[in-house]
């Protein structure tokens, strides 16, 4: 089976965003009054596997080996089938 999964990168609560910070400071710059601006990454990586549950398993370890550092990140995960 064909699988697409979304993968969502999003820094731990109170990590330092220098990012969001800048963004956040221009936006006030521009007129724009936000109360946060957060960064995010996405990914979007295709998978076949025999099944749905080894699919998000093996995305899974790609996220603990490579896309994110489990110490300042969390990471969600939202697969679906394709053809």
């Amino acid at each position: 089976m064909h699988y697409c999964a979304e993968v969502t990168i999003e820094l731990k609560s109170g990590m330092l965003d220098p990012e969001g910070t800048t963004i956040k400071r221009a936006l006030g710059h521009l007129g724009y009054q936000t109360t946060n601006v957060s960064t995010a990454k996405k990914y979007l990586i295709e998978v076949d596997e025999e099944s749905r549950d080894i699919a998000e398993q093996k995305v899974d370890e790609m996220c603990q080996k490579l896309i994110a550092n489990p110490i300042i990140h969390n990471y969600t995960i939202e697969l679906r089938e394709t053809q």
